[in-house]
Formats: C-alpha cells, sequence, structure tokens
C-alpha cells in the first residue's frame, strides 16, 4: 500500500534526527531553505527524487527503504552513532560512512541482479566474554586467530591475498580516505552485509594489518553492528584483542619460530642430548658460539617480507615471542626509522610494496559486476557510469574501455543501452 506524503516526511524527519542532524545542515546540503525542509517533514511540501535520493544518502539508507510497509528507525548508520555519539560530530567521518554504505548497497544490488549468493552466513562468530583485562584480551584474540587458521586450513604459512580470503568468506572489503588517526571500520547491515574498511591513506601494509584488525572485530564483536578504529581507543580491551588477533594471524607463533630457525636464529644456546641404555644416561652437550642467536635487521626484513607484515609489526613480534628484548627492540626500532629496513630491503632486491598501485579488490570486483549486468541488459549505460564514478572512474575512461572491449552503448529512448546481441 503506498505511503501517504505526511508518512513520508515522518519518516524522513526519523532519519535525520537519528543522524543528529539538525534541519539547517539538510537544508543546506539540498540547497533549500530550512522552512523547506521543515514543510517536506511535516508533509505539506513534495520531494522531489533527486531530493529524496540525496537525502537517503545524507542518512546513509536506501532510497527504497523510505516506501517499505514497515520502517526501521535504526540502520548500521545510527547504530555506530548510538555507540560513539562523537562521530556525528565528524563530518569527514560521517562522509566516509556515507559513502561505504552507498557502494555496500550498490554491490549488493549488482549480485542480486546477477543472481550471485553471497552466504554472509559463512563467517562464523566466536561469543566470548568480555576479556577482564589486557592479558585476557591478548589471550582471547590469539586463541581465535589459531582457530580461524585450523577452521580455515591455513597451517602456519604466510596469508597470501587477505582482501581475497575474507571475499570468499562472505566480507566485502574497500578502501576509503579516512582522518589519519582511524585505521578502518566495521559495517554489519542487512543490506549491505559484512563491510570492511581500511584507510587508503595508510600505507598496503598497514591496510593489510587493519583488514586482519576489523576481522576480528566481524568474529568476535558483530552485536555491535559496526566499529570505528581509532588510534587513541587502543588501549580499549576489544582493541587490544583485535591487534593481538590481527599480529597472531598475520604472523602466527609456531609460523614465526620455524622460519627464525630457518635463519639459524632462535634455537636454544645449548644444547643437550641424552642417550640412554640399560646400564645408564651418557650425556653430550654443544653450546653455539655467543651472540650468534642476536637477531639483526636483515633477519626482520627477511621475516616482515615472507609473511606480508610491515618491519614495525614484525619487530614487535619478535618482541611478544621472547626473540628480543626491550633494549634490542629499541634499537631495532631506531635503525626502522632512520631507513635502514627499506635499505636492506633494496639491497636483498625485496619489492617496496606502492600503496598507490596497491590492488584493490572490491574496486576491480565493483566495475566487474557492472561491466556484466550492463551486457546482460540488466542496468543501463547512465547506471554503469554512476557506479563507475562512485569508485573515482571517468565516463570517459569507461566510454574508452567499452569502445576496447567492443560494448559500445547507444542512445534509445531517452536513455543509454547496451545494444542488444
Amino acid at each position: 500500500m503506498p505511503i501517504s506524503q505526511q508518512e513520508l516526511g515522518r519518516r524522513l524527519r526519523i532519519a535525520r534526527e537519528a543522524c543528529r542532524m539538525t534541519q539547517e545542515e539538510v537544508a543546506r546540503q539540498l540547497d533549500l531553505s530550512r522552512s523547506s525542509v521543515v514543510q517536506m517533514e511535516l508533509g505539506n511540501r513534495a520531494v522531489t527524487s533527486l531530493e529524496l535520493d540525496r537525502l537517503a544518502y545524507l542518512f546513509g539508507r536506501d532510497m527504497r527503504e523510505f516506501f517499505d510497509d514497515v520502517f526501521h528507525e535504526e540502520d548500521a548508520l545510527v547504530a555506530l552513532f548510538r555507540a560513539d555519539p562523537d562521530v556525528a560530530e565528524e563530518e569527514e567521518v560521517v562522509e566516509a560512512l556515507r559513502v561505504c554504505l552507498a557502494l555496500g548497497r550498490e554491490v549488493t544490488s549488482l549480485e542480486q541482479l546477477l543472481g550471485i549468493d553471497r552466504e554472509p552466513g559463512r563467517m562464523p562468530t566466536y561469543p566470548l566474554t568480555r576479556p577482564l583485562n589486557k592479558w585476557d584480551a591478548v589471550q582471547q584474540g590469539m586463541r581465535v586467530a589459531d582457530e580461524e587458521r585450523r577452521r580455515l586450513g591455513l597451517g602456519i604459512a604466510p596469508l597470501a591475498d587477505l582482501t581475497e580470503l575474507l571475499e570468499t568468506q562472505g566480507v566485502r572489503t574497500a578502501t576509503v580516505e579516512l582522518p589519519d588517526d582511524i585505521s578502518g571500520l566495521t559495517l554489519s547491515d542487512s543490506k549491505v552485509g559484512l563491510f570492511l574498511v581500511a584507510n587508503r591513506r595508510h600505507h598496503v601494509l598497514r591496510r593489510r594489518f587493519s583488514y586482519a584488525h576489523e576481522y576480528a572485530h566481524v568474529l568476535l564483536d558483530r552485536e555491535r553492528r559496526g566499529t570505528i578504529s581509532r588510534t587513541a581507543e587502543r588501549q580499549e580491551l576489544i582493541e587490544v584483542r583485535a591487534n593481538a588477533f590481527a599480529a597472531h594471524i598475520l604472523l602466527p607463533g609456531d609460523g614465526v619460530r620455524q622460519f627464525m630457525e630457518s635463519l639459524g636464529k632462535g634455537s636454544a644456546s645449548r644444547h643437550q642430548a641424552e642417550v640412554f641404555d640399560e646400564s645408564g644416561l651418557v650425556r653430550a652437550q654443544a653450546r653455539t658460539q655467543p651472540r650468534n642467536q642476536n637477531v639483526q635487521m636483515y633477519d626482520v626484513v627477511q621475516l616482515a617480507y615472507h609473511f606480508g607484515a610491515s618491519r614495525l609489526a614484525a619487530l614487535y613480534r619478535l618482541r611478544n615471542l621472547g626473540y628480543l628484548t626491550e633494549t634490542e627492540l629499541a634499537h631495532l626500532k631506531a635503525q626502522e626509522e632512520t631507513g635502514v629496513g627499506r635499505e636492506i630491503a633494496a639491497f636483498l632486491e625485496l619489492p617496496d610494496l606502492d600503496h598507490k598501485a596497491a590492488r584493490n579488490t572490491f574496486r576491480h570486483r565493483f566495475l566487474a559486476l557492472g561491466l556484466e549486468a550492463l551486457r546482460r541488459e540488466a542496468i543501463t549505460y547512465a547506471k554503469l557510469v554512476e557506479i563507475a564514478q562512485m569508485v573515482g572512474v571517468s565516463s570517459a575512461a569507461l566510454a574508452q574501455l567499452l569502445h576496447d572491449v567492443a560494448l559500445d552503448a547507444h542512445e534509445e529512448a531517452g536513455d543509454v543501452f547496451l545494444p542488444g546481441t
């Protein structure tokens, strides 16, 4: 049953208030007067389709929600505002959340058009009690990381492409520009699914750690419907737990030990063997030369490259596993800060990953879905242009691509469609 203009106005008011936006702010975003927004919400003024589209984006909603038989007052964006009230005052963060929700809804729509089932229930949850202290948080994170590696059959090997691993588990990943003190965020929404975001401004290896960190929030904190991971909140117990999980799943303890032993590091300084016969024991001992076991920066460089982690993450993991003292850690950190690690990596001809050129798994999947939907005539060319622009692809670049792959479009009845084959 169609809703009345008054009911639509009421729903718009509820959505605005839930996002902690004032009528003045909405008016400014729509380039309208405040009185026009007031009249919309009272149902005394019709809302154009363009205005409704913009309002839905501002409120982090799907436009169709406003016409559903039942209107749900709380969604993922509102849940985040409720959990972290300060977010509503940070326009850059709010805009990033809007972008994520819009991208998530669009890719969901494309998958539905193409008959693709995401199976979001594939990712398990671990209903643990809230950690009592930091030690408890670390232990929980490490245990769950071990369990995930067992579940996925990863053993102690390095993780290849973490974003692709998450995609196979029904979790979407994307990079979005966020304030520098935010490493990533997690969204859980019925229309978006599970969506992990890393800060595009950060280096690719830091983003990899951020994805692993948000992965922990999906497994352990999904009931929150969303989290924002800030540097300033690293002391919070759920953040400590997520960091412990990330470090352990990227750099598994047994894997690190095996790798360090392959470099001749990490074995006991004193070796002892006992040979038994019925008369008694014969003991044999050997001792390595002093300082043979000391970890050097070139060991750290190789370890970090092998597991796809930053050198800083590798240093802290080695400290955590007892390979470094605090003094040794400080010494190697100082070397890293002065560029020694980068110099060694170049000397060993280990590629220095360029975060700007790193592959964006979400972007290429999103665009490929759009191209396939166009080929099947499930969407118009105009819609594909809109999709491409959402991930920074210009209409000119899209037109050139379609020409190169022989998917030229043409005007038909005032819109642009893919020609039938």
